[in-house]
């Protein structure tokens, strides 16, 4: 038990086919009126991972719809048709974006156990989609025992494979070319390649740190990265080294990186640079919350954050971030964080979502 509590942080219905559209909660903010016709384009949509809902954000002025997908949703991802795909604690919902509707919920085919919240509960985590979009990969938690990786048929909206991963995986990525994916497995130090013609898989270990410790260590991979141009994955650790895995070979190569703080969510812009989510400390000399802003060349900015924050998007044009406060500890509150990039203003917070985790601007 003691074990598990140092671990924090880093601590359904019967079929996939379509049903009808769930009703729609309360919007989260009655000041901000919905949009009327199609959701527009730069719109966020977040992950209420304390709730049963995403939420549709304007990024300047708030939270102005929400759809119910299920208990918990953690990550999500949004294809080129405006579809997005929902991980939760009782399976991947299907929503329309554009007309702010729930299209469908695919129960997950391994048995999870009892539908449960909090940091730990069984059901969808990291979750991703296949270049071509015929396929959704979303990695399973499966309590006290090692994680799956599920392949979803997107125009059948079912289950088609499942293959063993690592333990609680955070983050699921997928190669440009799509031919494998990448589930990182947070309790285990790993990442799982699985090759998706065959489901073959290979696991590389990433622990900068070492292993030792086992599942009450702090220092475990979270999420994940696709590097444009080589296909490496790079890995955050603690804003003190970046792991530079290459998915080929399994090797791993260790850059210096600056922030000091535990890390959490990470993308990259149009260009390239790498966004890195600090959360806060972990240990008296740790540094705040923050922002890594990580250029090609290895030079990074590290802008402060007011309080824990989880992931991280981009907009479009690259010049602004949207980080969301959900967090997977305790600590976290209910809005998003618009960063501008260019540094010439200031940090926005912005009431959004219920512990919002997941987020992609559509």
């Amino acid at each position: 038990m003691a074990a598990a509590a140092v671990l924090a942080g880093c601590a359904g219905e019967a079929t996939g086919t379509p049903d009808a559209p769930a009703a729609k909660s309360p919007a989260a903010s009655s000041s901000v009126r919905a949009p009327a016709g199609s959701t527009p384009d730069g719109t966020l949509l977040v992950a209420d991972f304390g709730g049963d809902t995403v939420t549709f954000v304007d990024p300047e002025r708030g939270a102005f719809d929400r759809v119910e997908v299920g208990t918990a949703p953690y990550g999500l991802v949004v294809g080129a048709d405006g579809r997005a795909w929902v991980a939760t604690a009782e399976g991947v919902a299907v929503v329309d974006t554009r007309t702010r509707t729930r299209l469908a919920r695919i129960p997950y085919g391994t048995e999870t156990g009892p539908v449960t919240t909090g940091e730990y509960r069984g059901g969808g985590m990291g979750i991703a989609l296949a270049p071509d979009g015929r396929h959704v990969y979303v990695g399973v938690n499966v309590p006290d025992a090692e994680g799956v990786l599920e392949v979803i048929d997107t125009g059948a909206r079912e289950v088609t494979g499942t293959v063993p991963v690592g333990r609680r995986p955070f983050d699921v990525d997928v190669s440009p070319d799509g031919d494998e994916v990448y589930a990182t497995g947070h309790d285990s130090f790993d990442v799982t390649s699985v090759r998706t013609d065959s489901l073959r898989t290979r696991r590389m270990e990433v622990a900068p740190y070492g292993t030792e410790g086992g599942l009450g260590s702090w220092v475990k991979p979270h999420y994940a990265v696709v590097r444009p141009g080589d296909g490496k994955l790079l890995l955050p650790f603690e804003g003190e080294r970046l792991a530079v895995l290459d998915p080929r070979t399994g090797e791993v190569a260790v850059e210096p990186m600056t922030a000091n703080t535990h890390q959490h969510g990470a993308t990259t812009t149009p260009d390239g640079t790498l966004l890195v989510v600090g959360t806060g400390p972990i240990a008296s000399d740790d540094e705040d919350a923050s922002l890594t802003v990580r250029e090609p060349d290895g030079s990074e900015r590290v802008i402060g954050l007011d309080g824990p924050h989880e992931d991280v998007a981009v907009s479009e044009d690259g010049r602004t971030a949207y980080v969301t406060g959900g967090f997977t500890r305790d600590g976290y509150w209910n809005g998003i964080t618009v960063v501008d990039l260019a540094g010439k203003k200031d940090p926005v917070r912005l009431a959004a979502g219920e512990r919002p985790l997941g987020i992609a601007v559509l």
